[in-house]
């Protein structure tokens, strides 16, 4: 189905007068468009249905997840489907302006809040996606286990059947067991670069494109540092909000590890040396 022809079709379906479309910078696998109908703007996201299956899905209950505790502003999910071979989904649509002068102590402490949202075990109802690459989330018992079976063996899988030897050793395992923090399982964004926030109509930050679970919270603290994107007044109140196991410090690559697995899964050899390097390290 042509490009235009899915947004009308995706228009009339979610009952929207008059719909005029402007593209959105989007990232490498949705386009994304803005709809101004007669009384209303909404985002719609849109890819190939068979190419990746159940991803606006498991979006849209990542998205419901963390709105729940209704600590952080995330974009409400107005509608998922599929149209032929093309899936959607719509969203509130955000209007932008400038951060206001406590945007970064507010973005800590409803970080803190949104991490102290727990749950029995870790993992999450369903599957989801880290970028274009599947996601699993199994139930675990402990932080570790969840970090190594839902999450650094099956990225080393497949950096294994892309042809990357990475060296993994059985003492890498065994080491990160000991090392990390025995805590609850949190509610995380769990892939949150500076791309993945909003500064909403109010000033205030804006969670999007989740890749959502019940998960060690310092993931996403790691996350946030690997690439840049946020003040460091975010990380002191939070600090002081939810204080931190101590030597947070020293497994930040640990964390970092899983994304940038990621990266090199999806982008290819640029990040391997950081990989091997993270494995050394904790070998």
């Amino acid at each position: 189905m042509l490009e235009n022809e899915a947004l009308h079709k995706i228009a009339e379906e979610n009952n929207l007068k008059s719909p005029k479309f402007s593209r959105l910078t989007g990232g490498d696998i949705n386009d994304v468009f803005l709809i101004n109908s007669e009384d209303k703007k909404q985002v719609v996201k849109i890819n190939n249905a068979e190419k990746f299956p159940g991803m606006f899905e498991a979006e849209k209950a990542g998205l419901e997840a963390l709105e729940q505790p209704k600590v952080i502003d995330i974009p409400r999910v107005l509608g998922v489907g599929k149209i032929e071979n093309t899936s959607y989904l719509l969203l509130e649509y955000k209007e932008s302006t400038a951060k206001s002068s406590t945007f970064w102590t507010d973005f800590g402490k409803q970080m803190a809040a949104l991490h102290k949202t727990t749950s029995e075990e870790f993992g999450f109802h369903q599957d989801n996606y880290i970028g274009s690459l599947p996601q699993q989330n199994n139930a675990s018992a402990s932080a570790a286990d969840f970090y190594i079976s839902e999450r650094l063996d099956p990225q080393l899988k497949m950096a294994k059947d892309r042809g990357y030897d990475l060296g993994v050793t059985k003492s890498f395992f065994k080491n990160i067991s000991a090392i990390i923090p025995d805590e609850k399982p949190s509610l995380i964004h769990g892939d949150l670069w500076g791309g993945n926030y909003l500064v909403n109509e109010e000033g205030n930050p804006c969670l999007i494109d989740p890749a959502t679970a019940f998960a060690p919270r310092e993931m996403d603290l790691a996350m946030m540092q690997l690439f840049g994107g946020f003040d460091k007044q975010l990380f002191e109140v939070y600090e002081q909000e939810f204080p931190l196991e101590s030597g947070f410090e020293d497994r930040i690559p640990l964390w970092q590890l899983y994304y940038l697995l990621v990266h090199l899964n999806l982008f290819g050899m640029g990040y391997k040396s950081q990989v091997t390097g993270i494995l050394k390290q904790f070998s």
